[in-house]
Order: structure tokens, then C-alpha cells, then sequence
């Protein structure tokens, strides 16, 4: 799920959220509306604190394999488990 639909799925969810990864407000606004990346360093406390609901691949699609070659392995024997 993306940032912005888990924010507007409840009120008052943003400045939780803010809180629990010890951002501001305006920071995770900004996050959500795409107008400025996840800081990498945030991303794994933002997965904790959504208990997965928003994860560190949903953040970064574009560059998450890159920053965590583990994430590929585990989805690949997740994948391959399935099957």
C-alpha cells in the first residue's frame, strides 16, 4: 500500500505517524504526495510502525532492490514455496 492511501485511511494518522518515526508532520505530508523521497533511513521504521502495511518497497519502488538485495531473496523463496 502507498503512504498516502495508509495517511488517509484514518484521521490523525499522519502526525502519528510522524511521531512514532520521529519525523515531522510536514515531512511525512510531503513523503505521501510524492514531492520528496522517504529518506532511506526512515523506511524500515515507517514499515514497523504501518506493522507492514506500507513497506520498504512500497516507499522506494523505484530503487528498493537496490538498497535491500535481502528483500529479493526473500521474495524470491517466498515465490518459490509458493509454486
Amino acid at each position: 500500500m502507498d503512504l498516502r492511501t495508509y495517511l488517509s485511511a484514518e484521521r490523525g494518522r499522519l502526525v502519528r505517524l510522524a511521531g512514532a518515526v520521529g519525523a515531522h508532520a510536514s515531512d511525512v505530508s510531503a513523503w505521501a504526495n510524492q514531492r520528496r523521497p522517504v529518506p532511506i533511513t526512515l523506511c524500515w521504521a515507517i514499515e514497523r510502525a504501518t506493522a507492514g502495511a506500507v513497506t520498504r518497497k512500497d516507499l522506494r519502488p523505484g530503487d528498493w532492490h537496490l538498497i535491500w538485495p535481502d528483500l529479493c531473496a526473500a521474495m524470491q523463496l517466498r515465490d518459490s514455496s509458493a509454486s
